[in-house]
């Protein structure tokens, strides 16, 4: 999730353990270890673009690192301030791997996932319940967490934690309608499904994405849940066939093997720009979530050398009548 869910949410774990004692310390920890995690943004290369995705959420995020996360983190806050405050290292220890813990985890509810498993799996863990970014999920728990330092009493972030988990229980109840319902409108369509995956829209989880396919296509939907619902109809894409869709393209090169690691990262959910025929999206993620075209993807390029990586792009509109048509789609 965005840095600053992620500090409050681990300030909040922290404070939940505290004796009421020292608690701007202990908060101060906790938000910072909630953030270490993330320091895997520093893993990239400007010969290799796509090294980031492989990294990004990966061994930092995992559950075996935790321990050593928070090993790190407490050395370092040791020295720099909470001895100072007579802290015992156990202390600043136990706090910092709370804080550093929360962080893979309420990761692997979002929509981008982690891969929380390494080393045993490579797998993107990604329950699919919360959007990366979630005001309503978010500012509860920072007041509560302010109310805990204010009141100098922890179980206000008991009231924290107890929002949090409700907040994921109707992600997941919302899921699971999304899903449920597509299903019965694709089979009222006819379609024969292999697969069906339900996200959360952008900032909320009242819209939901909702991707299902049968052999040879992906077909794309919004739904708005509410007491009742609203079904957006969207667009039907084939499924990328590398071999078929790019017969020029060296199976020893180094761009197809950027598109294998490409297609790893999207869970296979790959599609075709309809504006360029090289760019290849992933059609997981898009601005308006009953559209095809993706926030990122790859360019092949035919002219480059055999050992040239493909080219990573972004595809942000920065028109604000796209935000426009999600917020109308949410409150309408």
């Amino acid at each position: 999730m965005d840095p600053l869910t992620q500090g409050i949410v681990a300030t909040t774990a922290a404070q939940s353990i505290s004796f009421n004692k020292k608690l701007l310390i202990i908060s101060i920890v906790g938000f910072l270890s909630g953030l270490a995690p993330d320091i895997d943004i520093f893993i990239r290369s400007k010969e290799d673009p796509l090294l980031f995705l492989e990294f990004h959420r990966q061994f930092t995020h995992s559950l075996v690192f935790i321990p050593i996360g928070g090993l790190i983190c407490s050395i370092l806050f040791y020295h720099l301030f909470t001895k100072r405050f007579n802290f015992t290292f156990k202390e600043t220890y136990i706090y910092s791997v709370i804080g550093y813990a929360t962080h893979g985890i309420i990761d692997s509810f979002t929509t981008y996932g982690t891969q929380l498993l390494w080393p045993f799996t490579t797998d993107r863990l990604a329950w699919n319940t919360i959007s990366v970014i979630d005001p309503l999920f978010t500012i509860p728990v920072i007041i509560l967490c302010l109310f805990t330092l204010i009141k100098n009493n922890k179980v206000y972030s008991y009231y924290a934690i107890t929002w949090m988990i409700l907040y994921q229980t109707f992600g997941f109840i919302q899921k699971d309608r999304a899903e449920n319902i597509i299903n019965s409108y694709a089979i009222s369509k006819g379609h024969q499904i292999e697969s069906i995956e339900a996200k959360p829209s952008f900032g909320n989880i009242i819209v939901w994405k909702v991707i299902y396919s049968d052999d040879k296509n992906y077909y794309i939907n919004a739904i708005k849940l509410g007491f009742s619902h609203i079904i957006y109809p969207g667009e039907m894409i084939k499924k990328l066939d590398i071999k078929n869709d790019f017969q020029w393209l060296d199976t020893d090169s180094q761009q197809f093997k950027d598109l294998e690691r490409f297609r790893w990262f999207s869970n296979n959910y790959l599609g075709l720009a309809k504006s360029d025929d090289n760019i290849i999206y992933d059609i997981r993620f898009s601005a308006i979530p009953n559209e095809v075209e993706g926030l990122w993807g790859v360019r092949l390029d035919k002219n480059k050398n055999k050992d040239e990586h493909i080219d990573y792009i972004t595809n942000r509109s920065s028109s604000i009548n796209r935000y426009y048509e999600l917020i109308n789609m949410i409150v309408e």
